[in-house]
């Protein structure tokens, strides 16, 4: 519960900064990803299952429709493009890169 809880706040915090800050030219958003491909990862995985991290990740994946965990690189190129000059007029958005995961929620 705390972590929804925590996340929900989160959004909220992006959608008021980007009103308060909107009069200044200051964009704000939030990438929200699924699991990435990471070292964190690892560690969560060896958390949940000591005696089959790999059996872990499998089950992971399993639970994202395209079956695989989002690359470090497919976050940044969001990031990216959101702080690009050639994006400023999307502020106080959430973006969900997560391979479909909340697409049936």
């Amino acid at each position: 519960m705390a972590y929804v809880m925590s996340k929900h706040g989160l959004i909220g915090l992006v959608k008021n900064a980007a009103l308060e800050l909107a009069p200044m030219n200051i964009r704000v958003n939030t990438v929200n990803p699924s699991p990435v491909e990471t070292r964190m990862m690892r560690s969560i995985e060896e958390q949940a299952g000591p005696e089959a991290p790999g059996q872990v990740k499998k089950s992971f994946e399993e639970s994202i429709p395209l079956k695989r965990y989002g690359q470090p690189e497919e976050i940044a190129q969001l990031i990216f493009f959101l702080a690009s000059p050639k994006n400023t007029f999307i502020t106080g958005s959430v973006y969900v890169i997560d391979g479909g995961m909340t697409a049936g929620l």
